[in-house]
């Protein structure tokens, strides 16, 4: 993530979502790995949040995050939108210096969201630090308790998003997983240990797709 991305379109969606599933699964923690990166002199991170159809909630907070740039305004989100769950910014806004040492140290005694937040999504074929490598999955999921569920960003790779999860989920190996998309722009993926964790995600993300006139789709 480059901050700034902060309250454009896809943060919209992002934040939406995710306040929208940590209270469906009612875990106590949205942990965040925001997996900074420095900005560049793109244009990207200019689109209106409006572009989703977001709470007035969440576009009041993506308006916010987008005039302060201020990665610790993310804390409020659940003060926004009057939900029971925390946020812990794992890291902070620190960029990563030491894959290893950055996605390391995460609880393992309660059930928690991890949102994973990188610039592209899972590794191709030839993977940077805009990218979550599959080894990183291994280990966090190693750390994390048996219910909890990482979501990652997956952003588009100019095919159908249904190849693009049925490829991720082949290299997830033996981990369950489900996932939703917004057009052809985003994509979040939902990884856990325990199937029936991720089907309690499978049927939120129908829910939330049937909130948001479909504009939304549910994989798996």
């Amino acid at each position: 993530m480059k901050k700034q991305y902060l309250g454009d379109s896809k943060d919209s969606f992002k934040w939406d979502y995710h306040d929208f599933l940590a209270e469906e699964l009612n875990y106590p923690v949205l942990n965040i790995m925001l997996m900074i990166t420095p900005n560049d002199e793109s244009n990207d991170g200019k689109t209106h949040p409006t572009l989703f159809p977001a709470r007035k909630e969440i576009l009041d907070f993506c308006d916010d995050l987008r005039n302060e740039r201020k990665v610790v305004l993310i804390n409020s989100l659940p003060g926004r939108t009057n939900s029971n769950y925390t946020v812990n910014l794992h890291n902070n806004d620190s960029q990563i210096t030491n894959r290893k040492t950055y996605i390391s140290g995460l609880s393992h005694k309660e059930e928690q969201l991890l949102f994973l937040d990188p610039d592209n999504g899972f590794e191709p074929e030839k993977s940077s630090e805009k990218h979550v490598l599959y080894s990183d999955i291994s280990c966090i999921l190693e750390q994390i308790s048996e219910r909890s569920v990482v979501s990652v960003f997956q952003h588009f790779r100019h095919e159908a998003f249904t190849k693009t999860f049925a490829r991720i989920k082949e290299r997830l190996k033996n981990s369950h997983a489900t996932a939703i998309y917004w057009d052809q722009l985003l994509m979040f993926v939902a990884i856990g240990k325990s199937e029936d964790a991720i089907k309690r995600v499978s049927e939120a993300n129908k829910k939330y797709s049937n909130s948001k006139g479909n504009r939304v789709k549910v994989i798996a």
